[in-house]
Formats: C-alpha cells, structure tokens, sequence
C-alpha cells in the first residue's frame, strides 16, 4: 500500500538532513542570508530616495521667492501683485521671517533646541507663490526673476529631476546585483539537496520498493530547502533591522538632522522587509530544491 505524506516525518527528515549535510547547509543559509540583505539594502535606499522625492514633489507646486531686506509693506503688497499677475500662478502669500523661524522650528521638532541659541533670525521673509500645475513651474520662474525686491528664488525643480535619476540608477543596479545573487543561492541549495538525494539513494531505492510515493519521497527535500531559504531570511531580517534601526538613529542626531526629516522610520518598513525576506527565502530553497530533485531524483 502506498505510503501517505505525514508533516511531522517530513520536517524530522528535513531538519536531520539539515544537520547530516551541516557544512553545505551553513554555505546555504549564509548564501540566502548575504542575497536577502542586500536587497533589504537596496529596498531601503530606494524607497527613502522615493519618500525624498515625492516630498520635493509635494513642495514643488510652490515657489519660494525670498525677498530683500528692509522691505516696506507696500513694496512687498506690488510685488505680491505683480507675481498674483502671472499666468500659472494660483495664489500668494505671504511669510515674514518670524514665521519662516517658527516654521522650522516645527520641521525640526525634538532637535529645535538647537535653534534657541541664535542671537538674531537669520531667515529671509519670503513670498510663497502656489502654482496651478508643477507644469507652470518654468514660465512662472522666467516671469519673476527679475522682479526688483527679489533677492532668491527656491524652486525643487533639480532636486525632483535628480532623486528620480538617482532612484532609477540604484533599481536597475539592484534589480542587477539581486538576480545574480538569487541565481548564485539557488545553485548553492540545489547543490545541498542533491548531496542529500545522492547520499540516501540507497535508501530512496529502498522506500520506493516498499510502496512510497514520488511526492512521499520529495517533501522532505523541497522541507529542506524551504528550511534553509527561511533561515536565511531569518538571520537577514534580524540582521537588517539591528542595522537599519542603528542608521536611524544615528542619522537623528544632531549633525544629520536635516537629513533625517526624510528617512523612513523602522517600524513603517521593516514589516514590509520581514515578509518579502521570508516569500523570498523561502521561494529560493523551494526553487533550488525542486531543481535538484528535477534532475537527480528520478522517480
């Protein structure tokens, strides 16, 4: 009678075979673990430029046009209308520099402290100047530059072009260095779990004899890569939040704390990272073991 798949003997058979072949098994594991961290780095790099340029995005339907000093209200009331004049503009308002102070302060949150030390404001006031569409952008800053009053002009346009270009370059990079290295621990795997099959071909001949079943005789195997895939992740994930959470940290202290405005918090993305760590790891120890068993386990 044909032997039925049992889920206990088949993780027994795969973690003993894990220890049986523990030199090969420990190459696996530390293959899928370097693999899965450096896509968690690659993942965190990318989606912390994204964040970067979808903030430059959002402030890039404004204009902020920094006025010179000692300005009276009326000259800044015609240079507010001459800008409100222009086509593509939608509003103006306008934010003198005890505003500009307050508002960073607020930016900055649990660094402000650093800002009590000044002995005088050294921010501009300025005129925030809201576009109808990002597309105006161009002509609205060729139609104010030049206006008297105007000292300085920040538009986010090259800061958006250049995260964008960047992002790019490290997906396609990462998109590169990540199949290579995938390629390289499914081979690995493969190589693991055909030591096994190769090692208990004997007694596979004899289990098919007595009546077990291909799938009887498989699922310890494709256990065992599926094993070594999730270890891997496992140490990788652990791995990529100590670092992950330590850049953090460190990128909050006082020296990049207008760097670190930007940065992702861990707990917004490790989740994320976890999960795709363990469908990841687990899909390279199943691939590399269904391979194995493709080519050197016929029966």
């Amino acid at each position: 009678m044909a032997m039925t798949i049992k889920p206990i003997f088949t993780l027994k058979e795969a973690v003993k075979s894990l220890w049986r072949n523990r030199l090969m098994s420990i190459a696996s594991i530390s293959s899928v673990s370097a693999t899965l961290m450096i896509l968690g780095i690659i993942f965190a790099i990318i989606i912390n430029i994204n964040a970067m340029a979808q903030s430059a995005k959002d402030q890039f339907d404004s204009i902020q046009a920094y006025l010179v000093d000692d300005l009276t209200s009326e000259e800044i009331t015609k240079i507010k209308e001459k800008i409100e004049s222009v086509d593509g503009v939608m509003s103006v308002s306008y934010e003198s520099k005890s505003d500009a102070l307050k508002r960073m302060k607020e930016s900055w949150k649990d660094n402000a402290y650093l800002l009590e030390g000044l002995e005088s404001n050294p921010l501009p006031s300025s005129l925030i100047i809201y576009l109808r569409d990002i597309y105006y952008s161009g002509e609205v800053l060729s139609e104010i530059k030049d206006l008297d009053g105007i000292e300085e002009i920040k538009s986010y346009q090259d800061i958006v072009e250049q995260l964008l270009s960047i992002t790019e370059a490290v997906r396609k990079t990462g998109i590169i260095v990540i199949f290579v290295l995938i390629a390289i621990s499914t081979f690995i795997i493969h190589n693991t779990i055909k030591l096994t099959v190769t090692s208990r071909h004997r007694e596979i001949n004899i289990m098919k004899y007595v009546g077990a079943t291909n799938w009887f005789i498989r699922w310890p195997f494709l256990a065992e890569g599926t094993l070594l895939g999730l270890i891997g992740a496992g140490i990788s994930a652990g791995l990529m939040k100590i670092s992950y959470d330590y850049v953090f940290n460190m990128m909050h202290s006082d020296f990049y704390v207008l760097v670190s405005a930007y940065v992702i918090p861990p707990e917004s993305i490790m989740k994320d990272v976890i999960f795709l760590f363990l469908i990841i790891g687990a899909g390279i120890g199943a691939l590399g073991s269904i391979w194995s068993m493709r080519k050197y386990l016929n029966v």
